[in-house]
């Protein structure tokens, strides 16, 4: 069992298939009691279990923004202080064999001959790597595909490719209800007769060809009879959805500045990833070697022969140099990284202190949730304005929620926010002037008196083509979410749910974590 601990499930199983009950607190009525109505629930839940790849990233406060002199004057990350709730985050970047087993997947189930749009529109731009007054041919032909370069960071990967890679991600789910002898291997899947994870929780007659064997249900009026039913949210088996990182997020792992608290007060805060301001390992054994993949000057990519410093000419294998306190490596240097927000220059004093996010399109499934049991899974691409596939075959379709259905909401009524407080009329020099936009000022005209837009997107940290400048966390800079280059990759991340600690005891330390010895980690080994 890979990474759902034999103890947790054991434990979670027999609590589901046992017919010993407990009452409840509020009514006295027997819970998980067949002959008591069968209402079901697993007071046995042991905690969120950490996914392939990821780190355990304990949330808390820190300050956002800025540590590193703003030589540029752009004024786009000022401190402020927020609180991060704990999430999980790849250990390492993205790979090349990573994704390339995502085109894998792409291409044996939507068959070449059908929908060949989803495998193309899914493939690296390789051509990133072409100079006008560089011969780079050596990284076009093999860095994607070589298996020299299986272990380095994919690149060439748009926003919007990195987001579709996340719900590949999520809905290899699959695996945990297979290993739990739940549902059948179906390597034949094709076109939309795939897994998915939201058409299993909601629609899960569709994948009654999979069923190998459900688990019990204490309802005395099942429709599933003795095949058992499938799994729930309310079981707990499944993991959270795998996504991008916020921008808040990555910057606050990022920084690792765990390592600086005494009590809960951070003595110090890191510049980079690491204490202190040298780009130099400080270890005995390892005394003058790079802490990170970045360039070092003009024509200075990894030093002179006989001494090559970061090793490096390009992107390096992932996990070569050592990681912050958090145990993530390359959160400085190597490839930048996309995260999950939508650029704007200056982050509101107003803007929400905790889970800070902008970018929201509030979405919901194509029909009334009250009756999502008629909503039919899409046999075709759903496509958006700009031709880009926003949902596959296989999947339920979705919408952007509508004002008429949220009248009475104070949290919320529309669907777009990604202009709130920064880009909508309100919020502009045009504030008294009325706009035939849907209510949309013209503070940013994209691709007229401004590169920024509603579909350009943050990426973070510095990169093999980066000076130092970029390697400090608070730096952020952004690019249009369907284009790609040479240093730009990504990780994948995802929600804690419950226990913001990773396990539920209460136990608080004095001391910080002791920083991790400079030890090269050998993917290929």
């Amino acid at each position: 069992m890979s990474y759902i601990h034999k103890s947790l499930v054991a434990s979670a199983l027999l609590l589901i298939g046992s017919s010993c009950s407990e009452q409840s607190n509020t009514t006295g009525w027997d819970i998980n009691d067949r002959k008591n109505g069968g209402f079901h629930a697993n007071l046995d839940y042991q905690g969120q279990e950490t996914g392939p790849g990821l780190v355990f990233v304990e949330g808390g406060t820190f300050t956002m923004g800025r540590v590193e002199e703003d030589f540029l004057k752009d004024w786009n990350n000022i401190p402020r202080q927020l609180t991060v709730a704990s999430f999980y985050m790849d250990e390492f970047e993205v790979t090349n064999v990573d994704y390339r087993e995502y085109l894998y997947w792409l291409r044996r189930v939507f068959d070449i001959g059908y929908y060949p749009e989803i495998y193309e529109k899914a493939l690296p731009d390789t051509l990133v790597w072409r100079d006008k007054m560089g011969y780079n041919e050596v990284y076009v032909e093999n860095y994607l595909r070589h298996p020299a370069y299986n272990f380095y960071p994919v690149v060439g990967i748009s926003w919007l490719q990195a987001t579709k890679y996340c719900s590949w991600r999520t809905d290899r789910n699959e695996r945990i209800l297979i290993d739990e002898g739940i549902l059948n291997e179906m390597p034949d899947q094709a076109d939309a007769d795939h897994f998915n994870t939201e058409v299993y929780l909601y629609k899960s007659g569709e994948y009654t060809q999979q069923n190998k064997k459900g688990l019990p249900d204490f309802n005395p009026n099942s429709p599933y009879g003795k095949e058992g039913r499938p799994a729930r949210v309310e079981d707990g088996l499944l993991l959270p959805k795998y996504r991008l990182p916020t921008e808040a997020e990555w910057e606050y792992a990022a920084y690792g500045n765990i390592g600086n608290r005494m009590y809960d007060r951070t003595v110090e805060g890191n510049k980079y990833g690491w204490n202190g301001g040298s780009m130099r390992s400080p270890e005995k054994d390892d005394r003058g070697d790079m802490l990170a993949n970045y360039k070092r000057g003009r024509g200075d990519n990894m030093g002179p022969g006989g001494w090559l410093n970061d090793q490096a000419n390009i992107t390096m294998q992932v996990g070569f140099y050592p990681p912050n306190d958090f145990g993530l490596y390359d959160m400085a240097g190597n490839v930048a990284e996309w995260v999950l927000d939508v650029y704007r220059p200056l982050t509101p004093e107003d803007m929400t202190d905790h889970r800070a996010f902008r970018g929201n399109r509030f979405e919901t499934f194509d029909d009334n949730y009250e009756d999502i049991g008629t909503l039919e899974v899409l046999q075709d691409p759903q496509w958006d304005k700009d031709s880009n596939i926003v949902r596959l075959p296989g999947e339920l379709p979705v919408r952007a929620v509508t004002a008429n259905e949220n009248l009475d909401r104070r949290n919320y009524q529309e669907s777009d926010y990604v202009d709130y407080l920064d880009g909508d009329l309100e919020s502009s020099i045009f504030y008294d002037q009325k706009s035939d936009d849907e209510g949309k000022g013209t503070m940013y005209e994209y691709g007229a008196t401004s590169l920024i837009g509603d579909n350009v997107r943050v990426y973070k940290g510095g990169s093999w083509k980066d000076r130092a400048y970029w390697l400090s966390p608070g730096s952020r800079r952004y690019l249009e979410e369907d284009q790609s280059t040479d240093f730009i990759g990504f990780r994948c991340a995802m929600d804690r749910v419950g226990f913001q600690n990773e396990d539920s005891d209460r136990a608080k330390t004095s001391e910080p974590p002791k920083r991790k010895k400079f030890k090269r980690y050998q993917l290929s080994k």
